[in-house]
């Protein structure tokens, strides 16, 4: 019988070849560069041209802004959500007169712009003063900010609904059946089984949706909202400086960056079980 009289000696690994530069990344390294310098360069140039007297002016116009498009984004969201269930179960239906008329809801919406269907439902339904005073429901519609937050929840809808039906068709089939197997009622399969799955799923989905949603509500400035790029349109027309329109990207960035980490903690919290 053979046996072993000495350890094979550790070895050192193996040396790494050396990448050569590529056009592609002496490109990308000169890319990057320029947009280092250009963010130094307005850096810059706003701590130079730093006016004490424009931040006391309109600092408060900018906050008011702000709160606005918070509110107008969130509600939209909210009501968005709340209309998107209804959509989705119809899109899901064995009815084909029910998934017509979803179908039709859905691809309406999301093939045309926000800023066509904010001005279709501020413009458009004007014509229309007598009948909807008739109704009355004048009260609402004469409004920009009801006009603007209705035509951003009809919007959001459709995306919110076609978002929670890709995830609920993402569950596993086997789960229904095995819920079914133990004579679960469909009720307690959907809400207790396969909801909580879908909105996993569906959670970072619906992160984005909520991106899109702040940075595609400043269109509605253009039917005389003053929410932030409204306010911001606003100082610039009084001081013609263009600081005033890169003080408004930070406070987009902020409120992106905020919520891009709070649904990540939101992310991870959901979802611990699945780590390993």
């Amino acid at each position: 019988m053979s046996h072993i009289l000495d350890m094979i000696p550790a070895r050192p690994a193996p040396p790494t070849s050396a990448r050569a530069l590529s056009g592609s990344r002496i490109l990308g390294y000169a890319l990057l560069a320029f947009w280092t310098l250009l963010g130094a360069a307005l850096l810059w140039s706003m701590i130079a041209n730093w006016d004490s007297d424009k931040i006391m002016r309109y600092g408060p116009r900018y906050l008011n802004g702000l709160w606005t498009t918070l509110a107008l984004t969130f509600t939209s969201i909210f009501l968005g959500a709340i209309l998107s269930l209804p959509v989705t179960f119809a899109r899901m239906s064995k009815s084909k007169v029910l998934n017509i008329i979803s179908y039709g809801y859905v691809y309406l919406f999301r093939s045309t712009p926000m800023l066509l269907q904010i001005f279709l439902v501020y413009y458009g339904l004007g014509s229309f003063r007598p009948q909807i005073e008739a109704v009355g429901l004048w009260w609402f519609f004469r409004e920009a900010w009801y006009c603007a937050a209705f035509a951003m929840t009809l919007n959001t809808a459709a995306y919110q609904a076609e978002i929670l039906r890709g995830a609920i068709q993402s569950v596993p089939r086997g789960q229904t059946e095995g819920a079914a197997s133990l004579g679960l009622p469909k009720s307690v399969t959907f809400w207790k089984i396969i909801l909580p799955q879908a909105l996993i799923v569906a959670l970072r989905p619906y992160g984005n949706e909520i991106i899109f949603m702040i940075k595609g509500s400043a269109v509605v400035a253009v039917v005389t909202v003053l929410d932030l790029m409204g306010q911001t349109r606003y100082a610039f027309s009084r001081t013609f400086d263009y600081q005033t329109y890169l003080w408004a990207a930070i406070f987009y960035l902020a409120i992106v960056e905020t919520l891009r980490h709070t649904w990540a903690a939101i992310e991870a919290r959901l979802t611990r079980h699945l780590k390993r």
